[in-house]
C-alpha cells in the first residue's frame, strides 16, 4: 500500500501508535471465560459512556484537522479545505491532545470492560506519539517523489462530485491553494533551519513533477479533470458555470503558486539539501532513525538486531531460491537464473493494456477462494485501475487506496503500467495476494466494517500489521494452490527476498553509512527485479526511513504465532478461525497481537481438553 510522505499517513488515516507498550492487562481476561465474565461484571456503563465519548470527540477534532483526510473516508463536511499543518496548527494541535490525554487519565481503567481497556490503552499510546512525533520535526518532510503537493490533484479521484456543492467545494480548495502551498514552504523552509532534509538524488526528480502542473491552459490541468464529466442531474448552465469558475482559480491562483513553488523548491530548497544520503547524514538523525523504527515496527529492536535479522532471511530465502532453481531445470547460477528472469521475453508483456488485463483476470481467480481461507468476507468491492500515466514513472509497482468508509467508494488496487517491458508476469499473483485479497483490501476493510471498534481503530492502523500481514497474504498462494510453477514460485520469492532486503538496506543506508550504489547493487545481486525497479525502491527507502522494516517484521510475527498455535491445536486448528482472529481487532502493535493469539490459543486448548506446553 501506498503512503508517500509522511505526511499522508494522516491523509489517509493510518494513525500509528506510539512507543511505549501498552500496559498488562490485570486478568488475562481473553484467555479464562470465566475471568472475562468477572471482568464485565465489574465494568461501569458511566465509566465507558465517558470513555467512547472522548474517542468520538477526539475523532471529530481528527477530521476537522484533517479534511483531506475525512474525504478519503467519504466525510464531505470540510471538503473545501486542506489539512491544518502550520507549525501553529500543530502546536494548538499538541495542546489539545495533552487535554484528551487528561480526561483519559480522569477515567478509572478498571471500571472498564477487557475490550474497553484495550481501547483505551491503544489510545494513549496514539494521543503520546502525535505529541512526540509532532516535536520531533518530521512534518517538515512535505515532499518527495512519492507523493507532495505536485500530486494534490490526485485526491479528486476520491471525491464524489456528484452534486454542484461537491464541485463548488473543489472550487473553494482550488481558490485556497496559494495558502496550501505557502504552507508547505514555510514547514520546508523549517526543515532547512533544522536540518531534517532528504537527499538531494532523489529530490531531484521532484521539478518535472512540478513542471506538470504548470500547464498552459487551465483545461489542461490535473486539478481540472472532474469538469471534464458530469453526472446527468447537473443542468448545463450550473455545469459552465462550474466550468468557468475552475479556469478562474486555476489559472489566477494553483498555476502562480505551483510557478512560485517551482523557485522556492529549485532554487532554495533542493541546494540545502544533502548529498549525502540516509539519516545518519543529519543533526539528530541517528535518534530520529531510532523512533522511526520504534514506530513503523512496534517493537523495541534496534537497527543492528534488524540488519542481523535480515542477513539471516536473506541467506535462508536464497537457498529456497536454489531449490526451485533446480526444479525450474535451470542448470546455470542463481544469479544467471536471475539474469534469466529479468530478460527472458516470455515474461514480459508489451502493452500496458496487457499489463491490466492480466491483474484484473487475477483478481477474479483469486477472490472465490477466500472462503478457504477466512469465515467472514467485506462487503465493500475492489476494483484495479492503472497508476495514472504522468505519476507511474516515480512509482511503485503497485499500490492500494482504501475505501470510503460510508462505502461511496470501493477500495482500489492501482497498478503500474508504464514500460509494460519491465513488468514480470512472475511478479503478478504475490503482487495481487498483497494489495488486493487476501492483503491489503481485505484487511482493511473488514476493519472498517467492525461496528463495534471506537473509529480510531476501525480507520486507523499500526504499519507493522498492515504490512505484515499484507506480505503474510503473498504466502497464502500456497494455501491456495495458486504457485503451482517454478516461475510463479520465483515470483513469490523475489517479493519475499525484496522484503527481506529491506531491512538490510533501511539500516545499512541510515545506521551504518551506505551510499545508494552500494544499496542497488546489494538489491540487484539478490532478486531478479530490473534495474528501474530497484533504483525506485532504494529511494522510497531514502525520503522513508524506517517504514521498509515494517513488512517483513510484521510478516514473521504472523507466521511464528500461526506455526504455534497450529502446533499446539493439532487438528483442532482452523486457519480462517485464526485469520479471523486476527482482521476482527484491525490493526494492533504486535506485542498486543501476540498476546491475543496466544491468548486464544489457550482458550481453544482447553475448550477442546489440550494441555499446552509452557513455553
Amino acid at each position: 500500500m501506498r503512503l508517500p510522505n509522511f505526511l499522508l499517513l494522516a491523509t489517509l488515516g493510518l494513525l500509528l501508535a506510539s512507543i511505549q507498550p501498552a500496559p498488562a492487562q490485570k486478568a488475562d481476561t481473553k484467555a479464562d471465560p470465566k475471568a472475562a465474565q468477572k471482568a464485565d461484571s465489574k465494568a461501569d456503563q458511566k465509566t465507558a459512556t465517558a470513555l467512547h465519548t472522548l474517542f468520538e470527540k477526539y475523532w471529530q477534532f481528527y477530521l476537522e484537522q484533517f479534511p483531506v483526510a475525512a474525504s478519503y473516508l467519504g466525510d464531505q463536511r470540510y471538503a473545501d479545505r486542506w489539512d491544518r499543518i502550520s507549525q501553529a496548527d500543530s502546536a494548538a494541535r499538541r495542546e489539545k491532545y495533552h487535554t484528551f490525554l487528561k480526561e483519559l487519565t480522569e477515567i478509572d481503567r478498571e471500571k472498564l470492560a477487557p475490550g474497553d481497556q484495550l481501547h483505551f490503552d491503544l489510545f494513549d499510546k496514539e494521543i503520546t506519539q502525535s505529541i512526540e512525533e509532532s516535536l520531533l520535526g518530521l512534518d517538515c518532510l512535505q515532499i518527495t517523489p512519492l507523493g507532495g503537493l505536485q500530486s494534490d490533484d490526485e485526491i479528486a479521484a476520491a471525491l464524489p462530485f456528484a452534486t454542484v456543492a461537491d464541485y463548488e467545494a473543489w472550487i473553494a480548495r482550488l481558490r485556497a491553494y496559494d495558502t496550501r502551498a505557502a504552507t508547505v514552504t514555510a514547514l520546508l523552509r523549517e526543515g532547512i533551519e533544522r536540518n531534517i532534509l532528504l537527499p538531494r538524488i532523489v529530490l531531484q526528480r521532484v521539478p518535472p513533477q512540478i513542471d506538470a502542473q504548470i500547464v498552459a491552459s487551465p483545461q489542461e490541468s490535473p486539478f481540472y479533470r472532474p469538469f471534464k464529466n458530469y453526472p446527468a442531474n447537473i443542468a448545463p448552465i450550473d455545469q459552465a458555470r462550474l466550468a468557468g469558475a475552475a479556469e478562474d482559480a486555476i489559472q489566477e491562483v494553483v498555476i502562480p503558486a505551483f510557478k512560485k513553488f517551482k523557485t522556492f523548491f529549485e532554487k532554495e530548497y533542493l541546494p540545502a539539501c544533502p548529498e549525502k544520503v540516509g539519516f545518519g547524514a543529519l543533526k539528530n538523525g541517528p535518534e530520529l532513525y531510532a523512533w522511526l523504527i520504534r514506530r513503523e515496527t512496534t517493537t523495541d529492536l534496534t537497527a543492528d538486531k534488524i540488519h542481523e535479522l535480515g542477513l539471516g532471511e536473506v541467506a535462508r530465502i536464497r537457498a529456497v531460491m536454489e531449490t526451485v532453481k533446480t526444479k525450474a531445470g535451470f542448470e546455470g547460477s542463481l544469479e544467471d537464473f536471475f539474469k534469466k528472469l529479468r530478460t527472458d521475453p516470455q515474461f514480459y508483456p508489451k502493452t500496458g493494456s496487457e499489463v491490466l488485463l492480466a491483474y484484473q483476470a487475477q483478481g477474479k481467480r483469486i477472490d472465490p477462494l477466500m472462503v478457504r481461507l477466512f469465515h467472514q468476507l467485506p462487503r465493500i468491492p475492489y476494483g484495479i485501475e492503472a497508476i495514472p500515466a504522468r505519476l507511474a514513472p516515480d512509482q511503485p509497482t503497485a499500490y492500494y487506496r482504501p475505501p470510503a468508509a460510508d462505502g461511496s467508494r470501493a477500495g482500489t488496487f492501482f497498478v503500474n503500467t508504464h514500460l509494460p517491458e519491465t513488468r514480470p508476469t512472475w511478479e503478478r499473483i504475490p503482487l495481487a495476494l498483497h494489495e488486493a485479497v487476501p492483503g491489503h483490501h481485505l484487511q482493511i476493510a473488514l476493519a472498517m466494517e467492525q461496528d463495534d471498534l471506537p473509529k480510531f481503530r476501525r480507520y486507523g492502523g499500526y504499519t507493522a500489521f498492515v504490512e505484515g500481514w499484507g506480505v503474510y497474504a503473498e504466502t497464502l498462494g500456497y494455501d491456495l494452490q495458486l504457485y503451482n510453477d517454478p516461475f510463479d514460485q520465483m515470483g513469490q520469492l523475489t517479493y519475499e527476498m525484496w522484503r527481506a532486503l529491506r531491512l538490510v538496506i533501511d539500516t545499512g543506508l541510515h545506521s551504518k553509512g551506505w551510499d545508494r550504489q552500494k544499496a542497488i547493487d546489494i538489491f540487484k545481486a539478490n532478486t531478479p527485479k530490473s534495474e528501474a525497479e530497484i533504483a525506485v525502491e532504494v529511494d522510497r527507502y531514502l525520503v522513508w526511513p524506517a517504514q521498509a522494516l515494517s513488512y517483513k517484521i510484521g510478516q514473521l510475527k504472523i507466521t511464528q504465532l500461526r506455526q504455534e498455535a497450529g502446533l499446539a491445536l493439532g487438528n483442532q486448528f482452523d486457519l480462517r478461525d485464526y485469520h479471523d482472529l486476527l482482521m476482527k481487532q484491525g490493526g494492533l502493535p504486535l506485542d498486543i497481537m501476540e498476546r491475543e493469539v496466544k491468548a486464544w490459543t489457550a482458550a481453544k486448548a482447553r475448550a477442546a481438553n489440550i494441555s499446552l506446553i509452557p513455553r
